[in-house]
């Protein structure tokens, strides 16, 4: 069951970098916040320190596969940012699943 929607707008991208609760890991960081809705919104963003734009993408895909398949694991009515870094481009799948999950659990994202 699909229970995200995307995160669309450079106002809403803003308002997250900048009122977001955030947390950092080696490939990725993640801003979160309450959206007050049942739905949560989900944002990616990786930038050209990643590479060309066939690694871009790649990352891109592969955080959206790794949220995607625990979703049903996170609390609904968050908007969540995902922020490549540049150490993603180089990472593994695993690796990138694994900090992704991390750093949503220590921001409390995950059900218990």
């Amino acid at each position: 069951m699909k229970i995200t929607v995307s995160l669309k707008g450079n106002r809403a991208f803003r308002r997250m970098y900048a009122k977001g609760k955030s947390l950092a890991s080696g490939t990725v960081v993640v801003y979160c916040r309450r959206n007050g809705s049942r739905q949560n919104r989900l944002g990616l963003t990786v930038g050209t320190k990643i590479g060309k734009a066939v690694r871009r993408n790649k990352v891109r895909r592969r955080l959206r596969e790794a949220y995607r398949l625990h979703e049903s694991e996170l609390r609904p009515g968050w908007d969540i940012v995902l922020v490549a870094r540049s150490k993603a481009g180089e990472a593994k799948y695993a690796e990138l699943e694994r900090d992704l999950l991390r750093t949503l659990g220590r921001l409390g994202l995950l059900r218990s």
